[in-house]
């Protein structure tokens, strides 16, 4: 009768939803909150449930559940949630996946870190991708690999056990006490993994890690299906990726990077450059065999590139991470002259990561020097040819300008731009990103593209049919994103001259260079350092709760850029650099403008906050 009771108001549920669930990759991100991120939306779920409520308004009012969908989305939640039900567990031990190889991956890292063995059990065959030969070299992961007829052949070892099913139907387990991670594959869905018993919830932290750094969660349309599927006790059929959608997104970013090689694209930015990491690590292994590897990344940056480099690195024995600075008063040219001579010393394999247009202050370095910098031939300590570096290009602030083609600035060093599918585009209505390299990277891109593969990583057929949709405007909405940046980044220019802006200038501008983003160090006062930036990081907040109240439909206080409308408020040191170390952390304001939104009414509010200082 629960199961019952519970399945016909999931049906209600679907019936009633929100459209955000759907569409969007931040819904309600006006009632978010970060440290109850991972909780609040299912307690108030619960609630619903438990009162029968499933009426369109109460959906609407629950918070946005995880962070973005990498994480966790409504209706990967809503799945998980029901999951759990029937099987009368918690529902954060059920994990949904995209992907069919990461929720092993998940498990076999944590084990590699403390040094336990694992034994995968699996009945049929295994999804094709997964390659068990370069899971263990090239990931370094330990396991061995047992076919079974049934779970009944699985017995008590002191190994940890994963049991991986194919499954027709969504809602089938076995949680024999002798399998501690049961994984339900379903078709072109993803997978479902389920903690089972108390003995493994430690590892729940460790896999919701994974699925936010390497990959993401079963994406809104799949869990949707998988929703219909569960209430209707329906089999999942299988379907294939659009070719003509793919083909048309793979055109349309060589169109938008002036690029003629294959571009390769995935299921969300991280994803995409955990195969472009792995993939050159890699290259490294078997081309530059016994030397070290160096991953270059900002300390600063983005929290998400940084976080996933050091996670790499923590795994792989040869492989370590080396600071770069490049903002405020340090030049990313100068840096990067120091760090590859350093490297080169070491006889090193050096792999740099950087955002162009830097994040959070929004900086173009000497785009002449750079070439040089990355160019130059440097020597070892016994006089060979010191290993070229790789480049790798976040280009997610200004997907539009050109590195990589034939005479553009990049063309000639091993350079692999990747961009932000939840940006620009795809304007906010899915997470998938894309890679591209020039034409010295073919050999690269080749490795990249099999540990995509191999990760089970590639964009779903409805992130291509979004992309096919979004990215032929893409072009002209940072055009229109940028003038009205421009114009409310001169407005608080001169009604609050005291606070610094980091913008690009008007002659980057005329270079290509038009993000629709900026960060604002506001005047402080105090008496003393501590009391100055006190009073800044209050000031912060003012300012956006200002904002974000005045303007609730389109204000919003939340990381997202490129999106198809409003304006997005976020202190970098408290979200985007939520795992870089606190000293290299920016307590300041940035803000990113859409093509569409009261701009006169933001001007408005704004004159409100300069006149309450």
């Amino acid at each position: 009768m629960k199961d019952n009771t519970m399945l016909n108001y999931i049906k209600e549920v679907i019936k009633n939803m929100p459209t955000g669930w759907l569409n969007i990759t931040t819904h309600r991100l006006d009632i978010y909150n970060e440290k109850l991120a991972k909780t609040e939306f299912l307690d108030q779920f619960e609630t619903l449930y438990t009162s029968n409520n499933s009426d369109a308004s109460a959906l609407n009012q629950l918070p946005t559940a995880y962070d973005y969908i990498r994480l966790g989305h409504p209706l990967s939640c809503v799945l998980e949630w029901a999951l759990a039900h029937l099987h009368d567990i918690k529902s954060e031990n059920v994990i949904s996946f995209d992907s069919k190889i990461v929720p092993v991956l998940a498990v076999l890292r944590k084990n590699l870190l403390e040094n336990k063995n694992t034994t995968i059990y699996y009945t049929g065959s295994l999804p094709e991708c997964f390659d068990a030969e370069i899971i263990k070299n090239i990931y370094g992961y330990k396991f061995q690999l047992k076919q079974v007829n049934t779970a009944d052949e699985i017995v008590a070892l002191n190994d940890t056990t994963v049991f991986i099913s194919q499954e027709e139907t969504i809602g089938a387990a076995n949680l024999d006490p002798n399998i501690d991670f049961f994984i339900s594959l379903h078709q072109h869905l993803g997978s479902i993994l389920i903690v089972n018993g108390t003995a493994n919830e430690n590892y729940i932290s460790d896999i919701q890690h994974v699925r936010r750094r390497e990959t993401v969660a079963m994406t809104p349309a799949n869990a949707l299906i998988a929703l219909n599927a569960l209430v209707e006790q329906s089999i999942i059929k299988n379907k294939t990726i659009d070719v003509t959608n793919k083909n048309s997104v793979l055109n349309a970013i060589k169109t938008v990077t002036n690029t003629t090689t294959k571009p390769l694209v995935a299921s969300s930015g991280l994803s995409i450059q955990y195969a472009i990491l792995m993939g050159l690590i890699h290259d490294a292994i078997i081309n530059h065999k016994g030397k070290a590897i160096k991953i270059i990344v900002p300390p600063n940056c983005y929290g998400g590139t940084n976080d996933q480099a050091r996670r790499v690195a923590a795994c792989i024995n040869n492989v370590d991470i080396v600071d770069l600075p490049v903002d405020g008063d340090n030049d990313m040219v100068q840096s990067i002259n120091t760090v590859l001579d350093t490297i080169a010393e070491q006889d090193a394999v050096p792999y740099i990561i950087a955002e162009i247009p830097t994040n959070p202050r929004v900086e173009v370095p000497n785009l002449i020097k750079l070439k040089e910098a990355l160019s130059k031939v440097r020597k070892t300590p016994s006089g060979a040819t010191a290993i070229d570096p790789v480049f790798i290009l976040d280009q997610t602030f200004c997907p539009n300008v050109h590195f990589l083609g034939e005479n553009d600035m990049l063309s000639t060093v091993r350079t692999i731009s990747f961009a932000s599918g939840s940006k620009f585009p795809s304007g906010g209505q899915c997470t998938a990103g894309y890679c591209v390299g020039n034409t010295n990277t073919l050999a690269l891109m080749e490795k990249i593209e099999n540990h995509l593969m191999l990760c089970d990583n590639e964009a779903t057929d409805f992130q291509y049919d979004i992309l096919a949709k979004q990215l032929p405007s893409m072009n002209q909405r940072i055009s229109d994103a940028y003038k009205n940046t421009r114009e409310f980044v001169n407005y608080i220019h001169d009604v609050l001259p005291g606070a610094k802006i980091n913008f690009v200038s008007e002659a980057l501008a005329s270079q290509g260079f038009t993000p629709s983003v900026f960060s604002l160090d506001l005047p402080t006062k105090g008496n003393t350092d501590e009391e100055k930036e006190t009073y800044k990081r209050d000031l912060n907040l003012k300012l956006i709760n200002l904002m974000i109240t005045k303007i609730p439909n389109e204000s919003k206080f939340c990381v997202s850029y490129g999106q198809l409308k409003g304006c997005y408020w976020t202190i970098p040191a408290t979200s985007t650099q939520g795992t870089t170390k606190e000293g290299d952390k920016d307590y300041i304001v940035r803000a990113s403008l859409s093509p569409n939104l009261d701009l006169e009414l933001h001007k408005k509010v704004f004159l409100d906050f300069v006149k309450s200082i």
